[in-house]
C-alpha cells in the first residue's frame, strides 16, 4: 500500500498549510515590446517569481525563469520589481 500515515509529508517537500517558506532570488527574463529585459524577484518558486514578473509587467511575455547566479548577477545586475530591492 502507498498511503502512509496521516499527516505524513511523503513528497520530502514543504507541508501544506504549514511550515514558513523560505524565499530564494530568482532572475526572470522577458520580452518587452520586442526588447529582452531582466528582473530579479523574491520569491518561494520558480512559478511565483514568474507571476510576480507577469503581474508588475502583464504585456511581456516571460521567456525564462532561473535561481539567481551569485557570482555572475553581483558582477551583472539586473533591475528589482517596483516594491522590491534587486
Amino acid at each position: 500500500m502507498h498511503g502512509g500515515a496521516p499527516g505524513r509529508n511523503v513528497g520530502g517537500g514543504r507541508p501544506f498549510g504549514g511550515g514558513h517558506a523560505i524565499t530564494t532570488h530568482y532572475t526572470v527574463g522577458m520580452n518587452l515590446g520586442g526588447k529582452s529585459q531582466h528582473v530579479t524577484v523574491e520569491a518561494e518558486d520558480a512559478l511565483i517569481a514568474a507571476l510576480k514578473a507577469k503581474h508588475e509587467r502583464p504585456q511581456a511575455a516571460i521567456t525564462y525563469v532561473r535561481k539567481q547566479n551569485k557570482r555572475g548577477d553581483r558582477r551583472h545586475p539586473h533591475l528589482g520589481l517596483r516594491d522590491e530591492p534587486a
